[in-house]
């Protein structure tokens, strides 16, 4: 608990883990520089924590029927096509069964937009975050994003979040998370819950 001083101790009743997009069609893709593993089993470890302390957790996937709610805009990186199997945005095993979680979908990369994932946080008196998911530079930053301008305080943890490459994860961890949160290890913050 080096990193988190006494007057950093997460309090149960006044934050919330928001579980980004741990879903079978985004954990079954190729990540770095954490394994789908490593993190499925790290955000697992934070559910059960953050669950037995009586906090709020969310459980957050995206999906659509169609793809005909999900954004389209044009751009310069060619997007494979969307395609949409059976279960792909059923949460992986380790969380599916989680008691006592609230899901929330979303249609685009950010938990917010479109949500109800800000009244349901209000309602409860949370201004405090604890953010982990797939993929660190799309779904977790753009929530993150969106949650500063919302005026939460923020926490992420980084071995319990993973991107499609070591690049995007490190240039968010180091460029864009220092400046609108803290940055800890799922250890780090399971020993600090209160």
């Amino acid at each position: 608990m080096e990193n988190l001083k006494r007057e950093e101790l997460i309090k149960a009743e006044k934050s919330a883990l928001v579980v980004i997009d741990l879903q079978n069609g985004i954990v079954n893709r190729k990540h770095s520089p954490h394994t789908n593993t490593e993190v499925v089993q790290n955000a697992g470890r934070l559910v059960n924590a953050f669950t037995e302390k009586g906090a709020f957790v969310v459980l957050v996937r995206v999906s659509s029927v169609d793809g005909k709610d999900i954004f389209k805009p044009r751009v310069d990186s060619k997007a494979g096509s969307m395609q949409f199997p059976e279960g792909w945005d059923s949460y992986v095993p380790e969380i599916a069964n989680s008691k006592n979680t609230y899901a929330v979908t979303k249609r685009q990369w950010g938990a917010f937009y479109g949500t109800d994932l800000d009244l349901q946080l209000r309602r409860r008196g949370i201004d405090t975050i604890v953010l982990c998911g797939i993929s660190t530079g799309i779904g977790v930053d753009t929530t993150a994003r969106e949650a500063y301008q919302r005026g939460y305080n923020q926490i992420f943890v980084e071995d319990a979040m993973t991107a499609s490459s070591k690049e995007e994860h490190n240039y968010v961890c180091k460029y864009i998370f220092p400046r609108i949160g803290k940055i800890r290890t799922s250890q780090e913050v399971a020993l600090s819950l209160r």
